[in-house]
């Protein structure tokens, strides 16, 4: 591990940070490094507003053994994408067959080893890498950051990967890349349906943006995105709801997203793997990033997330890839023979 760059930390150098890999993740490993200390910080909103700058560079940032409370979890995942600039109709996404109880509420999603979301699309006997997915990216408006926070862990075993969307283009050829901007895609989650109808349970409705209505959990989102905080191009296609790409024939479409894919799933030098510790908190743009659980253990394993809805996809054609916009030295896309 290498310690984070002053230049992404902000106001957030005068704590100890740590790059986990090179692309993506970065670690505050003191736990005296409170979330809900910064919270209430007198300059919380220079903070805060570092902390989604931070994310939004790296992808995915861990807290350890972190006390923040439910209510303060939801307020975090407010403040943070107000302060990324996010839209005023985008507020916490309520998931499709989260549960509204009175503990929790509708716009928290318990993820849960034996029923809920985490499992409601699970298949056995399939490859552990058809689980890559970015939160929601079904709705019209999908998320900018997830906070998740897990309090029940199996002995071993549960840990959680995230890839970088800005890496993933970068690996691509220069021809490739021109091919795929300005395409889009189809993502869609009618498992959700199938699974509210055999649970017995309504589909929430709206769900944190006037866009986001209705029992047809479908959106068409670009291939290669633009990010709002950041500038960069993301690829923006998952194995788990990223059905076709509009633009191309079903074969065509069909060999493109098996190879891009493939692409997130084993590169394994563009993903992080993080070993949860109870209580720890990851914090990941989901414009920049795509993740997958371990389904490894036996044992209970719960966690609360909250999500925020940022704004809806776009591309830029003027916009960068990460390595042209930093001029990073390392070029890993395939040359021409």
């Amino acid at each position: 591990m290498v310690r984070a760059p002053i230049s992404l930390l902000g106001s957030l150098s005068d704590y100890a940070a740590e790059d986990l890999t090179t692309h993506i993740g970065t670690l505050f490993p003191d736990n005296n490094v409170q979330l809900s200390k910064i919270l209430k910080a007198s300059n919380s909103d220079e903070l805060l507003k570092d902390l989604a700058h931070l994310i939004s560079h790296r992808g995915v940032v861990f807290f350890k053994d972190q006390n923040l409370q439910i209510v303060q979890q939801k307020e975090l995942a407010t403040r943070l994408g107000e302060l990324a600039g996010k839209p005023k109709t985008s507020g916490l996404h309520k998931h499709p067959v989260s549960e509204d109880s009175p503990e929790l509420g509708a716009d928290v999603s318990v993820i849960s080893s034996e029923m809920g979301i985490a499992r409601a699309d699970l298949i056995p006997k399939t490859r552990a890498s058809s689980g890559w997915h970015s939160d929601i990216s079904f709705e019209r408006v999908p998320a900018d950051y997830s906070i998740l926070k897990m309090h029940t862990l199996p002995q071993v075993g549960g840990d959680t990967l995230w890839a970088s969307g800005y890496e993933a283009y970068d690996r691509l050829s220069a021809p490739f890349q021109k091919l795929l901007e300005g395409l889009t895609a189809v993502h869609n989650a009618d498992f959700f349906n199938d699974y509210a109808q055999r649970a017995g349970i309504p589909i929430q409705d709206p769900r944190g943006s006037p866009e986001n209505t209705g029992t047809d959990l479908t959106a068409v989102h670009p291939v290669i995105r633009t990010h709002p905080v950041t500038g960069y191009k993301a690829l923006f296609v998952n194995k788990t709801f990223t059905k076709r790409i509009v633009e191309l024939t079903p074969d065509e479409s069909d060999d493109i997203l098996a190879y891009l894919f493939r692409h997130i799933s084993e590169n394994h030098d563009l993903q992080v793997r993080y070993r949860w510790s109870v209580n720890d908190i990851a914090i990941w743009d989901n414009r920049a990033t795509f993740h997958t659980a371990t389904n490894d253990y036996s044992e209970l394993r719960l966690g609360n997330r909250v999500v925020s809805l940022g704004e809806k996809p776009y591309f830029d054609p003027s916009s960068k890839s990460r390595r042209v916009a930093t001029s990073a030295s390392i070029d890993l896309r395939p040359k021409a023979s």
